[in-house]
């Protein structure tokens, strides 16, 4: 599989099921997970960006503001001042990372690109701009580029929903959450799906990164 599809997502969800038992169990309890994809380019990095260790529904609420001050492009987003981008939702740190991000693509950077390459070549690219680390490089990738293998090791719903569902004592984090993720290759992507499902269900409300 190259791309995480709605035609796909079903197959790729039974063959976890069949092969996880706790997997199976939120399969059976909740059905298939939604395919959260989002459409690639700058806008989706901003958004995500905005997602980093914040709850998903304020990171949402700021992006819809800004989509209703402006048309979101770089060049738009350059010519927005830090009072009107406070006023929006953007902390001082994340109104820097934007930026820097808007100016490279003007200067070249095309995100159109990153769907021709492979993942740790889209890594690259993503985490060579200041503020991108690898968990927004892994969300894009996984939600927009619509990667099948990405396990985004840093997510702390991740983090929670597996501690939950394997009854662990304290949530798995650094290399040993990226250890547990290898038993579900070349699907991570499908399994986090899942496991993201599972933790919304609980009724809980999903951050970003730890």
């Amino acid at each position: 599989m190259t791309r995480v599809t709605h035609k796909t997502l079903q197959h790729a969800v039974e063959t976890l099921a069949e092969r996880d038992a706790d997997l199976a169990l939120i399969y059976a309890k909740h059905g298939p997970p939604p395919l959260w994809a989002r459409e690639p380019g700058f806008p989706t990095l901003v958004h995500i960006i905005l997602e980093q260790q914040v709850s998903l529904a304020s990171a949402k609420a700021a992006f819809n503001r800004l989509n209703a001050a402006i048309k979101l492009t770089p060049q738009n987003f350059l010519e927005l001042g830090d009072a009107e981008l406070l006023t929006v939702g953007f902390s001082r740190q994340k109104t820097r990372y934007v930026r820097l991000l808007a100016r490279s693509i003007l200067d070249g950077f095309d995100v159109g690109e990153l769907e021709k390459l492979d993942d740790a070549q889209v890594r690259a690219r993503l985490t060579a701009h200041t503020g991108i680390g690898d968990w927004t490089a892994d969300i894009y990738l996984l939600m927009a580029l619509g990667r099948p293998d990405v396990w985004p090791v840093g997510d702390l719903a991740l983090q929670v929903a597996y501690q939950k569902i394997k009854g662990l004592p304290e949530r798995p984090t650094g290399e040993a959450f990226e250890a547990v993720g290898k038993d579900w290759r070349p699907l991570r992507s499908v399994a986090a799906r899942l496991l993201w499902h599972h933790y919304l269900q609980r009724g809980e409300e999903r951050r970003g990164r730890s």
